[in-house]
């Protein structure tokens, strides 16, 4: 059968393996060589509940799931009357017997067949694997070694119930969707696995953080891969000891990163203008999600652009930036690494849970990273707070004979305190002339992504930008997306030849912040704001829908 997009959607309660279902078969389709998006949909629950993992694959390149499923597998009654309206024209539903009954689509034994053997509901996701591999007419051999690498606890068992329900599917439905092999077989990661590499390559020694959804796997990641990657990863008591013991690593000369969301980074802000004040260089990550408060916590969300915007009390430079793809979370972490060390001044990393945990298969090189550069301190009296032409002053580390000293009061040359109206000037102009000096190193750098060059503008950023760009090619939508990589300096310079434009803004957020904040420093007046607000990421179909009535 000809296709262009496949996508498999796999339901279920919280523990049954609904998740890591998903994230096989998304394996699965990049061992053909094809690309792949996952996304995963789960409450805040570690048990019960309803869970689902919506997998969509392409010979092409894929930059969103699609919500229209062709096979949608449900192990139980919540899950079938959940999704049997998320199937597509051609969409086939199998469902489990045993816990739907008699019901439009192909019945399985899943719980049935799963009771043959231990801990039976932790069988179920095995089963859903194989019906997708039975439903694209994988042989049962390549079943059986996916099987085996990923899940390798009672192997035996796990493979005798995956060819069972093979068996049962296959010859109802076997082959139904014939899926052709890609180009090549590609890594596939998530967009904080990208953002933990990203800082690796990019020369990152140590990473803190105190686990909070959806930027804990940063921190899971970094502490299973110590050892391959050369990064220590360290879990404080809590966030304040977090961002403290980051700044106390930089002041050794550690290049440091921190990670958390919206409640914890909150925690921070007390540290963040600390480190803004003792000019540390220090790289911190926010995985954005629905507030305020604890708001949803395994959603996704854009609310919290202005937080991060204006991280931290009094004047500062902060350096912002978001990537739009896995493959650019990965280098621009890396180049944000090198942006915070040479001008000695945090900067936030700022993603959403929808890009933090989604699955992509990339195309990444590590040799195109660079290494973090930074003024250092060459001979003679050392002046921790020199002033300089921008504002920039040489590090020294200790072991050393100088006096190296980080102050949290407002300070001289040396670090040491003052309270001097001349000396208070003096230390704010220097800081503020980082601002200045920032945003003119990043006019020599690439800042804004553009996509096309004709039709509509449609401005966005982050993850959406995903959204946007597989909206554009599922309706077939001439358009030219404009997405600025960094958001604090905002490249007004780069964005200003779109001020007489018709153009259209699409972002995650209820108070459209991003419009905001183009019309705040671009003078932009958008034709039409287009938001989403519920905790999902856009839907590929409904938004082109929605950008051709604006259009």
């Amino acid at each position: 059968m000809k296709e262009e997009v496949f996508t498999f959607i796999v339901g279920g309660k919280a523990g049954e393996g609904v998740r890591k279902a998903g994230s096989v078969t998304a394996r699965l389709f990049a061992s053909m060589g094809r690309q792949v998006f996952n996304m995963d949909d789960y409450g805040s629950l570690i048990k019960g509940g309803h869970n689902f993992s919506v997998v969509s694959t392409a010979k092409r390149k894929i930059t969103s799931h699609y919500i229209n499923a062709d096979l949608v597998v449900a192990p139980d009654k919540r899950s079938y009357d959940i999704h049997k309206g998320h199937l597509s024209e051609r969409g086939i539903m199998v469902y489990n017997y045993d816990t739907v009954g008699e019901a439009e689509g192909v019945g399985v034994p899943l719980t049935t067949e799963a009771k043959k053997y231990p801990k039976p509901d932790l069988r179920i996701g095995v089963g859903a694997v194989a019906t997708v591999a039975a439903v694209i007419g994988s042989d049962k051999e390549a079943l059986r070694n996916l099987i085996k690498s990923e899940y390798p606890r009672d192997i035996e068992n796990n493979i005798a119930y995956a060819m069972t329900i093979y068996d049962i599917v296959y010859p109802k439905i076997g082959n139904k969707f014939q899926l052709q092999r890609g180009d090549k077989e590609r890594p596939i990661v998530t967009g904080n696995e990208a953002i933990a590499l990203g800082a690796a390559a990019g020369g990152l020694d140590i990473y803190y953080a105190y686990p909070m959804t959806p930027s804990s796997s940063i921190l899971h990641y970094l502490a299973a891969h110590d050892k391959e990657l050369g990064v220590t990863a360290v879990h404080p008591e809590n966030e304040i000891a977090v961002m403290n013991m980051a700044i106390g690593s930089a002041f050794a000369g550690a290049k440091t990163m921190v990670g958390s969301s919206g409640g914890g980074f909150a925690l921070m802000q007390e540290a963040f203008s600390l480190a803004g004040m003792v000019e540390a260089p220090l790289l911190c990550y926010l995985g954005s999600r629905p507030g305020p408060s604890t708001g949803v916590p395994t959603h996704t969300a854009q609310g919290d652009l202005n937080f991060a915007l204006h991280q931290g009390h009094g004047e500062f430079a902060r350096i912002v930036a978001s990537p739009g793809s896995m493959e650019e979370a990965f280098y621009l972490t890396a180049e944000m690494l090198d942006l915070v060390w040479r001008f000695q001044t945090p900067g936030i990393i700022l993603t959403d849970k929808h890009m933090a945990e989604s699955r992509v298969t990339v195309d990444i090189d590590a040799k195109k990273t660079r290494w973090p550069e930074t003024a250092t301190h060459s001979g003679g009296e050392y002046k921790r707070y020199l002033d300089t032409e921008n504002g920039v002053s040489p590090l020294l580390f200790p072991p050393s004979k100088e006096l190296i000293k980080w102050d949290s009061y407002e300070h001289d040359e040396m670090g040491v305190t003052t309270e001097d109206p001349s000396m208070i000037a003096k230390m704010q102009e220097k800081r503020n002339r980082k601002k200045k000096a920032v945003a003119d190193y990043l006019t020599n750098m690439h800042t804004v992504n553009v996509y096309g060059n004709t039709g509509p503008v449609i401005l966005t950023y982050g993850s959406t930008t995903m959204s946007v760009l597989e909206a554009l090619r599922c309706r077939e939508i001439e358009a030219m997306v404009v997405q600025p990589v960094y958001l604090e300096p905002l490249p007004v310079w780069e964005l200003e030849k779109y001020k007489e434009n018709s153009v259209i803004v699409v972002e995650l957020s209820c108070a459209g912040q991003f419009a905001s904040l183009l019309a705040e420093k671009v003078g932009i007046q958008p034709k039409a704001v287009i938001k989403k607000y519920d905790g999902r990421p856009f839907d590929p179909v409904e938004l082109a829908s929605r950008i051709k009535e604006v259009v």
